[in-house]
């Protein structure tokens, strides 16, 4: 649906002649308290949304960092449930798109008709679910009949048929992974990578946001000129944990100047 909030920021940026930036945290690193605080830093600092984790104990997608900071918040009794009463609490001052980043089973356990009414009263735009292929998201329909967009996922081993179907009937945007591995930051991208942006982006209906082992606006700059945006992660927990906000800063600043090839 072209007209889903995500939609909108990305085509609001677009329409700036800039790149998307969304940064990824983990709900509930350094205590739920802290929520609040996070995402108005970013909403203020130009973040077009905000990707935020759900602590899991066997995140098979995630890095060294992401995991330590999904075992910090689980040692602060961090639930699915408290982040959305949490979300609930504070929606009045959050405008920013946020994007719930979690695994079938924290969303099988809670229950998946309750995730859906509880998401949307807490103003949650969108989920992604990053071990969800499009052919068993049926089981996850009424996430997507209560308006939050399911966001969809490619990764350097998809093949060009592959990408096709992923991209069909696609919302908001692809979450193409641009490494082969887990989260983390990474020295530099190889050829291989702008091509198989390329590609996605001339495949896809919605924007293509590049996202895995970003973490310099070098980085930024180098994957935005061959698609829509960018999602960074560890290097934003990273400086959150060590009061570096610049540098925050920065990295959202190098998606507004980022040039397309």
């Amino acid at each position: 649906m072209e007209n889903n909030r995500i939609a909108q920021a990305l085509r609001a940026e677009k329409e700036r002649g800039e790149k998307a930036f969304i940064p990824y945290i983990m709900a509930g690193d350094g205590g739920l308290e802290r929520l609040k605080e996070d995402l108005l830093f970013f909403q203020k600092n130009g973040a077009t949304a905000i990707e935020l984790g759900i602590p899991f104990s066997d995140p098979v997608a995630d890095g060294p960092v992401i995991q330590l900071a999904g075992i910090r918040a689980l040692e602060e009794g961090v639930t699915l449930n408290n982040i959305l009463l949490e979300l609930e609490r504070i929606s009045s001052e959050v405008t920013i798109p946020v994007i719930l980043m979690g695994y079938t089973n924290s969303i099988l356990a809670y229950g998946i008709e309750r995730f859906a009414e509880n998401a949307v009263k807490a103003g949650v735009a969108g989920c992604i679910i990053p071990d969800l292929p499009p052919e068993e998201e049926v089981i996850f329909s009424p996430i997507k009949s209560a308006g939050i967009t399911l966001i969809r996922l490619i990764t350097l081993t998809s093949s060009e048929e592959r990408v096709k179907a992923i991209t069909k009937e696609a919302e908001g945007f692809i979450y193409a992974v641009t490494v082969k591995g887990i989260t983390g930051a990474r020295k530099s991208f190889g050829k291989e990578v702008g091509e198989y942006l390329k590609t996605a982006r001339e495949l896809s209906p919605v924007p293509v946001l590049a996202g895995f082992g970003i973490s310099t606006p070098e980085h930024v700059r180098e994957t935005t000129a061959y698609c829509d945006g960018v999602i960074v992660g560890s290097k934003i927990i990273q400086c959150l944990q060590e009061g570096r906000k610049q540098e925050i800063i920065d990295l959202i600043q190098s998606a507004k100047i980022a040039v397309t090839k």
